[in-house]
């Protein structure tokens, strides 16, 4: 068996975990919902829920990766129960799937730097960046399968190196800069004129604006922006230390993500707050918010837009990486486990693998009939949007759903102990995050299945 690397510390940990966690939901998703949402009060209960769904779920899933060193089929196995593998393989699949249509949108940051550099040296061209241009975009079938070819190759990349040489140096590199241009662009939205009223949109709740329906999109955003349910966290957490704290290390990482999208959302709505008639607009669709709407006002209303314009698709690319990195880890780390495949080999045959999707999925958006038209579920045309529904309402929910039920009523309570309480933990921790992971998480995840089951929700 190949010797198992580690992270080199704890901070290299978090830095990775919050990477993964950090990705296209915070910086496009987030502020999308939670405009459709009303603000406020869905804000207050998003937080809520990653307090208490989120936070103990991921506590749950690095346990198992650092209890059972192992990868997610592995870790299932042996923490729970044999049958419990099937739980890992199914989050292995779920990274896999997920991969395969995230690295298109990935890809488009790519394009977006690189028209942002030409806009801002050039002059803006406003033919370039509507609506039209961006269909245009996607359904160009052979830049499709170059983006996400570009960054399909650095995810790849990255993940060759290992865990410490390439995963969590990449980590190191990206999130400082990542948080350093989301500074800079969150201290220019403090001088444009619809800041005042972005931050009260977002902080002053009205719970009379806020029905069911919002209540479910914030607990199951709270779930998905955490990188649960696919094995992501069982498997950054086999790489770490014994001597590190897994309460500590999942609060750093639920606490980077919240406020990165906190951050972000501030943003967004700082400058779409600031152009009149914008705003009946933006809820159109996320993708129209991201890659539509903010290149012109970018260019048009923002302060300093043309050196922020590119700052800010770079930022949204470095997102989109440490996420690609931690979805390939997933996949990649079960071939090395199960099947003692080296970590190089490994890497090129699932990023193989995975990008023989993406293109199936980025020809989909319109350039091959057959694959644009696919549909199994009702109103999902398309490979790229099949998959989609399928993750993002089926497999993450299903995964997490039964790895909450596996460690808190199946796992023995004196190893979830042995493993959660050490010198640095208060002893409250332990019995507050055993009633949380036994009762309050499986029914608020099994919450979003039921309702995607009755049609009443749809997460992607």
């Amino acid at each position: 068996m190949q010797p198992r690397d580690q992270w080199t510390s704890n901070l290299g940990f978090v830095l990775a975990a919050a990477g993964s966690a950090v990705g296209l939901g915070n910086l496009w998703k987030f502020p999308y919902i939670t405009y459709a949402n009303d603000g406020g009060a869905f804000v207050l209960v998003y937080l809520l829920c990653i307090l208490l769904v989120g936070m103990p779920i991921m506590m749950a899933e690095i346990m198992v990766g650092r209890k059972t060193q192992k990868s997610p089929v592995g870790a299932m196995k042996e923490a729970v129960g044999d049958a419990w593998g099937l739980v890992g393989g199914f989050g292995v699949l779920s990274g896999f799937l997920l991969l395969g249509f995230y690295t298109n949108v990935a890809g488009w940051t790519i394009l977006y730097v690189v028209e942002c550099l030409d806009w801002s040296t050039g002059g803006f061209d406003s033919a370039q960046a509507g609506g039209d241009a961006f269909v245009g975009m996607i359904q160009n079938g052979g830049l499709q399968v170059g983006l996400s070819a570009l960054f399909m190759g650095a995810t790849v990349w990255v993940v060759s190196n290992g865990v410490s040489g390439g995963i969590e140096r990449a980590a190191r590199i990206l999130l400082p800069v990542l948080f350093g241009i989301l500074l800079v662009l969150f201290f220019n939205s403090l001088r444009m004129d619809g800041a005042g009223e972005a931050w009260g949109f977002i902080f002053r709740p009205n719970f009379s604006e806020l029905g069911r329906d919002g209540v479910l999109e914030a607990l199951g955003h709270s779930f998905f922006t955490l990188s649960l349910g696919m094995g992501a966290m069982v498997t950054y957490g086999s790489y770490m230390a014994r001597r590190d704290s897994v309460v500590k290390a999942a609060g750093w990482v639920v606490i980077l993500d919240t406020v990165i999208a906190m951050l972000a959302t501030i943003i967004m709505f700082s400058v779409i707050f600031s152009q009149p008639g914008l705003r009946e607009s933006v809820g159109r669709s996320t993708a129209g918010m991201l890659f539509i709407t903010l290149p012109e006002l970018f260019y048009t209303i923002v302060p300093m837009g043309k050196v922020l314009a590119p700052l800010f698709y770079t930022l949204v690319g470095f997102a989109a990486l440490t996420s690609t990195v931690s979805l390939l880890e997933v996949v990649v780390s079960y071939f090395i486990d199960e099947r003692g495949v080296s970590r190089k080999k490994a890497s090129l045959i699932c990023g193989g693998s995975t990008f023989g999707l993406s293109i199936l999925t980025g020809l989909s958006f319109g350039a091959v009939g057959g694959l644009s038209s696919f549909e199994i579920f009702h109103e999902e045309a398309g490979l790229f949007a099949t998959l989609d529904h399928f993750v993002a309402n089926w497999a993450l929910p299903l995964g997490g759903f039964f790895l909450t039920v596996g460690v808190g009523w199946f796992m023995p309570k004196a190893v979830t102990r042995a493993e959660l309480e050490d010198s640095g933990t208060p002893g409250f921790v332990y019995p507050v995050w055993l009633f949380f992971i036994r009762f309050v998480s499986p029914v608020a995840v099994g919450a979003i299945i039921l309702a995607v089951i009755l049609g009443e929700a749809d997460f992607n």
